[in-house]
């Protein structure tokens, strides 16, 4: 079906604004131009992102200035081990009338009634309360009691992860982890970013980051993209790349799959391979989903997909060495 008139407009808008936004965030933060991609095109496709590196690379800050930058409420949650599930969700509180003596119950909203959520380290809190976030993430709600409240929309969760060997740290849960659409690296700076940094923060000069888009055309764009026409052959070949990383599967994969994988991915990686693939069709002026826009997202959508075995760790290999495996491996067509 063809986009109508307005939506092609909308749909231009979309590439200005992407532009445009990558420059208005390069003004605070440096570099990390992939995981600023993936951000945005999370949002497009209404997913979340887990980002993935070591303490003092610009994280929070990110999420804060891409926040901004779309003019999206911003909240942040420090994970800690002492952290409760009520905490994030927030709670009823039993309050009382002054005039009539009368009790009654009222929500208190927690943090998670926010736009843009920043779980920060969120692999420093127990399972427990790392699972507040599972219906938040996946229904866009939260259950307090006996009452279901909506989020306000567009709703993301971003979340930071430190390494798990560093102390102090819990291992993420697989549920938890599938309901991430990309799982972002971020890398050191190059010598020439740092400096850019050190440079751009060690003085009085505050970088003034402008709105690029409302949150209304973004809410648009999201119900265009996911009208965005796909053909069966690709749609076939991200099944198959996901059918891939399952050890036994009827789709032949690399030796490193039965060898290092445990569990593969699910259905919903090949749900977001499509829908990451969708918006980066959109972002190269194009109306259609070709396959390169589906290897173009494969590794952030798989990498924290793949449950590896002991010989894995004992062999250093890492995931985006068998997805790597696998996009060799997996022919366009068959």
């Amino acid at each position: 079906m063809e986009p109508q008139q307005d939506e092609l407009a909308l749909v231009e808008r979309l590439r200005e604004a992407h532009d445009t936004l990558m420059n208005e965030v390069g003004k605070a933060v440096y570099g990390q131009r992939e995981a600023l991609e993936l951000i945005f095109i999370s949002l497009l496709c209404r997913g979340h992102v887990l980002l993935l590196g070591l303490p003092g690379l610009g994280k929070t800050l990110m999420a804060a200035t891409v926040a901004k930058a779309l003019q999206l409420d911003f909240c942040r949650i420090q994970f800690t081990p002492d952290l409760m599930p009520s905490d994030i969700t927030g709670t009823d509180v039993i309050e009382e009338d002054p005039e009539t003596g009368r009790r009654f119950r009222e929500f208190f909203p927690g943090p998670i009634f926010a736009n843009v959520v920043l779980a920060d380290e969120i692999n420093r809190t127990p399972p427990k309360t790392q699972a507040a976030l599972l219906q938040a993430m996946q229904e866009r709600q939260v259950s307090v009691g006996r009452k279901t409240y909506e989020l306000p929309p567009p709703f993301m969760v971003l979340a930071t992860q430190n390494p798990i060997e560093l102390e102090g740290t819990y291992v993420l849960p697989e549920a938890q982890l599938d309901r991430f659409m990309f799982c972002a690296r971020i890398a050191y700076p190059t010598r020439a970013e740092e400096v850019q940094i050190v440079r751009g923060t060690t003085t009085n000069a505050v970088p003034e980051v402008h709105p690029v888009m409302s949150s209304e055309e973004l809410l648009r764009l999201q119900h265009i993209l996911r009208g965005v026409p796909v053909s069966d052959d690709v749609v076939d070949y991200a099944v198959r790349l996901v059918a891939a990383t399952r050890p036994q599967s009827e789709v032949p994969g690399p030796e490193t799959v039965s060898r290092y994988v445990t569990y593969g991915a699910s259905p919903r990686a090949s749900q977001y391979l499509i829908l990451g693939a969708k918006a980066r069709a959109l972002l190269a002026h194009r109306y259609h989903v070709n396959f390169e826009d589906v290897r173009s997202v494969t590794q952030p959508v798989l990498r924290h997909r793949l449950v590896l075995n002991f010989r894995s760790r004992a062999d250093r290999v890492e995931p985006d060495a068998i997805v790597d495996d696998i996009l060799r491996a997996v022919p366009e067509e068959v």
